[in-house]
């Protein structure tokens, strides 16, 4: 195995190389100017970026796109605006989950070797959606050699939130996921099933059947029912984007429930985790979904994977030029599992 890493580094090297005599300095990208929808980003050469002091500049070999990708490119919810630049992007380039070969080593940067294949969740500056991207050295490490490229893409935001949402789940208990079929959903299915959790999936009439072959044990359509109306209770609540009250969800909740939500609008989160505050005496916990991102996760979801322990579902692999109508649809739930971009 050793002699593939080594021979495979020095093709790199060799091609690298090769690309530098043709002097040509730009990369193709896709752009955001301002916010809003698909229809303002584009298709561009732009230069290649030179890596800083502690980081490593990639050729990107895929990138996933996540549902935060989104969020940044409408400036919504608030905290998207935090901390992507209130009023206009500061990153213009957006996709967060980035797997890619090492091309260069930014000053005094020695964690990897030119060559290395490399995997990581860059939220907070992004660049994925791009032929090079210079990430944070900090953040990445190697992608073991049992996972291919667009698999080991979908696994560090999306797993993450999965293993983090999944955690303390007992076997008998009934857990209800809000947003089931993407991809964090999908891979919390599976993990809720492995803990021997009742799984209710919600989501739209489109996966219903999806889901149940995924091993959910019962599938709601949201645009049909509430289930916070249902007359049910769960021993915990997934919400990927949270849209209700405190009150409507305690109603699901049973004594010493949990409900945790990984995002939604400011205008939303602050009175739910507010509110939630008085259901602390009926012991039911109503909070946010407090995801530990970083190397340490990314390597923990990538061995789980190789240990067959999680699989993101990818729906399909997409030229850069998809880049608008991947969003369109993430941003609609439409996208069963992952989708993910190869430059």
């Amino acid at each position: 195995m050793s002699a593939r890493i080594n021979q495979r580094k020095l093709d790199f090297r060799i091609s690298s190389l090769a690309g530098r005599d043709t002097g040509d300095e730009t990369m193709k990208a896709i752009i955001q100017d301002r916010y809003g929808g698909p229809e303002h980003l584009r298709l561009a050469d732009i230069p290649v970026p030179e890596p800083r002091k502690a980081q490593i500049r990639v050729r990107v070999l895929a990138c996933a796109v996540n549902l935060s990708d989104w969020e940044y490119l409408i400036g919504a919810p608030f905290y998207a605006r935090l901390v992507g630049g209130l009023l206009r992007p500061k990153h213009p380039v957006l996709g967060s989950d980035i797997v890619g070969i090492v091309d260069k080593l930014g000053p005094g940067t020695t964690d990897f070797s030119v060559g290395d294949r490399v995997m990581g969740d860059l939220v907070m500056r992004r660049g994925g959606f791009a032929q090079y991207a210079c990430v944070s050295a900090a953040e990445m490490v190697l992608v073991p050699e049992g996972l291919s490229d667009e698999i080991a893409a979908c696994l560090p935001q999306a797993g993450g939130i999965a293993v983090a949402g999944t955690a303390g789940l007992e076997p008998g208990d009934a857990f209800l996921i809000n947003g089931a079929g993407g991809g964090s959903g999908t891979m919390a299915l599976q993990l809720a099933k492995a803990a021997g959790a009742h799984v209710t999936a919600v989501d739209n009439a489109g996966k219903t059947d999806w889901l149940m072959s995924l091993g959910a044990n019962e599938v709601i359509d949201y645009q049909k029912q509430d289930f916070t109306r249902s007359g049910k209770q769960w021993d915990k609540i997934l919400d990927m984007v949270a849209t209700r009250r405190a009150g409507e969800i305690a109603r699901a909740l049973q004594s010493g429930g949990t409900y945790r939500a990984v995002g939604g609008r400011v205008s939303v989160l602050l009175p739910l985790l507010l509110g939630g505050l008085r259901f602390r005496l009926r012991k039911k916990s109503i909070g946010m979904l407090i995801v530990p991102s970083g190397r340490k996760l990314t390597e923990r979801v990538a061995k789980m994977a190789i240990e067959g322990k999680i699989a993101p579902h990818l729906e399909a692999v997409l030229p850069l030029s998809s880049v608008p109508e991947a969003l369109r649809r993430t941003g609609l739930g439409a996208v069963k599992g992952k989708l993910v971009i190869k430059p």
